[in-house]
């Protein structure tokens, strides 16, 4: 049995929560917000996240950041990545130093670019680089509490690290794989949100079937185009964290991105669409540092630029999709 703190009460933190306790885990979930606290610890349910999800006893909830994670043997950063330098830097001192810090989040910080690995490193030291595991792959967190079949991607530069993640959180319908490309893992989950937004954008205008397989095909382009440059490994692009991640947020019904997308596809703006949600859409910043980096990187990655302009330009959706048809006759690639 380990102690595992979960950072993070929005749907996949207590998923996570409920998946490590269910495999026989102590688990501390902080959150933020005292009303999910208060319902997981009275009522066993996190109604404002993940409703009709029953909630182990082995569970306990708190607000207090640094008593969640002292003394733990892993700390699972589940937390939108805007905030993900904010808390690493209060839990850092708290860690033990061998605790493996695993990240759950799935997007880039906007002000810098970085990779949530590389802001550990940055806010914890070199030392944590080797206990760093990201975790991402195609999961609902709805679909795995329900029991659903599903199979995510434990990557670390430390293939010990990795497999003790596997270890730890796989059970019953959840089954982790390891790799070692940390850079492909991470990208790959962060820029499939983007996509997700094109995808939605399509459905909501009312375009058909052809229109998101054409999407997903020249969005998976895109991704590996900015992975492979920042030094990602092809086969990751091919795999769970990539292509898998990919088609499920493109496609399923759950995806908040793809419904941002297809809200603003229906004509409705996007202050009125986040307005409504309960938890965060990250590819709506995630967008933005994506174009940054590409742009540095001088990349072509038309459909991120076209999100952009969407989200933050007020450029009609319909004049969007029109401008990437438009573009000039070129080699697939």
């Amino acid at each position: 049995m380990r102690h595992i703190a979960i950072i993070g009460g929005g749907s996949w933190g207590t998923a996570l929560a409920i998946v490590a306790a269910r495999a026989g885990h102590e688990v501390h979930l902080w959150s933020r917000n005292p009303a999910v606290v208060s319902s997981i610890n009275e009522h066993r349910s996190n109604v404002m996240y993940l409703q009709g999800a029953t909630i182990p006893d082995e569970v306990s909830a708190t607000e207090d950041l640094v008593a969640t994670t002292r003394d733990c043997s892993m700390a699972i950063l589940a937390a939108p990545s805007h905030a993900a330098r904010e808390l690493l830097t209060k839990i850092s001192p708290a860690l033990n130093s061998k605790a493996i810090l695993v990240s759950a989040a799935k997007g880039i910080e906007i002000e810098t670019g970085q990779r949530i690995s590389q802001v550990a490193e940055q806010v914890s030291g070199t030392g944590i680089t080797n206990r760093f595991v990201c975790l991402s792959g195609p999961s609902f967190a709805k679909e795995v509490v329900a029991g659903s079949p599903t199979a995510i991607v434990a990557a670390s530069n430390e293939s010990e690290a990795a497999r003790v993640v596997q270890a730890t959180l796989s059970f019953q319908n959840l089954r982790i794989y390891t790799n070692s490309d940390v850079v492909g893992t991470e990208l790959g989950g962060s820029v499939k949100n983007v996509m997700a937004i094109a995808a939605g954008m399509t459905t909501g205008m009312g375009l058909g079937t052809n229109s998101v397989a054409a999407l997903i095909t020249r969005g998976l382009a895109e991704m590996s185009r900015l992975a492979l440059h920042e030094g990602a490994q092809p086969e990751t692009l091919m795999g769970l964290a990539g292509l898998g991640d990919l088609v499920l947020t493109c496609t399923g019904g759950l995806s908040r991105n793809r419904y941002v997308g297809e809200e603003l596809g229906k004509g409705r703006p996007l202050a009125e669409i986040t307005s409504g949600m309960n938890e965060v859409a990250e590819g709506i910043k995630t967008a933005r540092a994506v174009k940054r980096l590409a742009d540095n990187a001088k990349l072509e990655l038309p459909i991120t630029n076209e999100v952009n302009a969407v989200l933050y330009d007020g450029k009609p959706v319909r004049e969007a999709v029109a401008e990437l048809m438009r573009r000039q006759l070129r080699e697939e690639g």
